[in-house]
Formats: structure tokens, sequence, C-alpha cells
């Protein structure tokens, strides 16, 4: 399939707010875009005032997905976990969407500042992650919304709109599955390696759709156990859902290359996909 990426109703990107991005009014720090040497790959940071990017197949089975790159609320690992993930569920007849949310103010270069906290004051680092990953989800139901509203101008169905989210943007996947608004709640979900830390996980929301889920063993951050956590909460409360958890893949491969098992996650969410019904209009 040919992509149009990026183009949605004459727009590059879509913006999520009208005026003072409400939470974060007073921000006054700017966007930045580079390649991270640390992530290995290019990174948004500093985001402010978040956005929705498509990347639409010319022909389309209905079916849409919200994509929230990770990078520990600090920075967004845009290619390997945002476009790069659009591009291949475009060519599979999906409209995606790349979310940038709102990601912790920092000063100097983000994924640095990040490493430092982490290494010398890690309860520090994850007060500030908490602290916007309620931001971040309110821009996740945001754009579920966003996506809702213009479907027909998308060419979606309003009842087939998922979300996908990587680490960080994982947890913002998990956090906006719990929201109380039902126009901003997913069809169904897609959490890759998600970090569950900072919610209150409980049961399953009600009115709930299927889940995918994928990370691996030795994922370095310890994240493997939240994946079988959300596994049982869905299994526990009798909706579908399924595991891949991978031997060897570490965290954030992401549409890395690392001639492992773990390469192919996405073939099997494809896989998953289709055996879900999820793209038969």
């Amino acid at each position: 399939m040919t992509l149009r990426i990026g183009q949605c109703v004459g727009m590059d990107a879509i913006d999520l707010y009208d005026g003072p991005v409400p939470g974060s009014e007073d921000w006054t720090h700017r966007e930045q875009r580079y390649f991270s040497d640390l992530f290995g790959t290019e990174v948004v940071t500093n985001v402010v005032a978040p956005t929705l990017t498509p990347v639409l197949p010319d022909v389309g089975n209905g079916a849409a997905v919200i994509v929230a790159p990770g990078g520990g609320y600090h920075a967004l690992s845009i290619q390997s976990e945002g476009f790069q993930v659009a591009e291949r569920l475009a060519g599979h007849g999906i409209a995606a969407f790349v979310l940038e949310y709102r990601t912790v103010p920092c000063e100097g270069e983000a994924v640095a500042e990040m490493m430092t906290k982490l290494a010398t004051d890690a309860g520090a680092m994850l007060a500030d992650m908490n602290r916007i990953g309620a931001l971040a989800a309110a821009d996740g139901e945001q754009a579920v919304r966003s996506v809702r509203t213009g479907a027909d101008d998308l060419g979606v169905d309003p009842g087939r709109v998922g979300f996908m989210g990587f680490s960080a943007g994982g947890n913002v996947t998990v956090r906006v599955a719990h929201t109380d608004d039902p126009a901003a709640r997913p069809d169904f979900l897609a959490p890759i390696y998600a970090a569950l830390r900072g919610i209150d996980l409980g049961d399953a929301p009600d009115g709930s759709g299927p889940m995918f889920l994928a990370a691996a063993t030795d994922d370095d951050l310890g994240l493997a156990a939240d994946s079988i956590t959300l596994y049982e909460t869905w299994r526990r409360a009798g909706l579908r859902v399924e595991l891949h958890m991978y031997a060897r893949g570490g965290h954030g491969f992401g549409m890395r290359t690392q001639h492992l098992p773990s390469d192919s996650w996405i073939d099997r969410f494809l896989d998953w996909f289709d055996a879900t019904g999820l793209g038969t209009r």
C-alpha cells in the first residue's frame, strides 16, 4: 500500500488542544528533536504542545491505532517506537496516529538528565514520571476523542480505535484504558513492555476491549512481570488477551533488528489483530 505520512485534513500534525494545554499552561521550555547516542535513535523531548500525526493507508480496513512511543516520560523514541511502527500498521490497512504526549521538562539533554536521575535519585525520577504520567494520560484520552471525532474525515470506524504504547507509552496506554470517560476509552489495547509504576491497576475496567502484550524475560528494567500482571488481570475478567514473552530482547526492542524472535513481535500483533476480527469492516 502507498502511505500518506502525516497528511490529514491538510495538516502534518493535529494539535490536541486549542489554546493553552490544561495542566501545563505556564510551561515555557521548547521542544527538541535530535539523535540520542544513549538511546541509539531519534528522540523528541520537552514536549509542551501534544500532537497526533497520522500515517494513513490509501485503502484502510477502518481500524485505527494510536501509537505512544516510550522514553521514561523524559523523551519519546519517535522512530523505532513511533513512525516505524505506524508505517507497518498502515501497510496492513490500519490508520495509525503517532502521539507526542507531554514529557518531563528538562534544562539540558533530556536523556542524559534522565540517566543521571536514575543513577543518583531514582525516587525523584519516579516522582517526576508519575506527575507527568497523569498529564500524558490526559493527552492520550484527548487523542482517542480526536480520532473518534474526526472518524469520517480519517476513514476510520469510531468503534475500532485502539491504543498501542511502549514502556512509558505502555504506561500511558494502561492509564487511558482506566479513564472514566467512555468516549476516551480505547476499543483494544497493545501495551508493549509496559511499565505499571504509578498505576493502581485493580480489576480490568468495565467496557475493556481485547489486549495484546509483548515483552522480554530479560527486560533490562525488570518489566516482564508487569506484562504478566496485565495478562492475568484481563484473563481473570474473562477478556480476550494474548501475551508474547520472549526469552531475549531486552527493554525497548521496538522496531530494532536484533536477529532475535522478538524482532517479529509486530507480525504477531498483526496476526492477533486479524484473528480477533478487528480488521473486518
